[in-house]
């Protein structure tokens, strides 16, 4: 069986003390279906990580980034090993933006204070990535593993 991983950019857009959050509630079939993160998806052929990003945040805010920068790489592996699912998430922020927020047809668009983003519902393995934003400057590698029923099974930082 021939399988490549998916390669995919996510950005929390910072202001005010809060983060843009996209509330995922339109989209079919969706994964992240009702729960919450940021904006960003999958590669275009020949993309670098940064034309993605940006290209997904237009597409999804309608803003145009300005000021932005990496902030790590997250492996995430979910399923059983036989039909398993690898990604590969650049993960950034950012502080600078221009344009005007329209729309987005995956999801409701929507500010929510930092201090609040534990109370909703997110994925187990984000809590451990916001945690890491919060408390380092540097950038981090974190591996994620999640069984086919979604629980979070395994939790390695910078390979430990």
């Amino acid at each position: 069986m021939d399988r490549k991983p998916e390669l995919t950019t996510l950005c929390y857009m910072e202001r005010d003390g809060k983060y843009l959050m996209l509330h995922r509630v339109k989209k079919q079939n969706d994964l992240n279906k009702d729960k919450y993160i940021g904006v960003g998806g999958h590669f275009e052929w020949g993309e670098s990580p940064d034309e993605c990003l940006k290209r997904e945040v237009m597409e999804e805010t309608g803003l145009t980034l300005v000021s932005y920068r990496p902030r790590g790489m997250v492996t995430f592996v979910y399923g059983d090993p036989e039909d398993q699912i690898v990604e590969y998430m650049h993960l950034y922020t950012a502080t600078g933006f221009t344009g005007q927020m329209k729309e987005c047809d995956e999801g409701e668009l929507v500010w929510i204070d930092k201090d609040k983003v534990f109370d909703l519902p997110i994925w187990e393995g984000d809590k451990v990535f916001f945690r890491l934003l919060s408390e380092r400057e540097d950038y981090f590698s974190l591996k994620l593993v999640y069984s086919k029923e979604d629980e979070l099974i395994e939790v390695s930082i910078d390979g430990e």
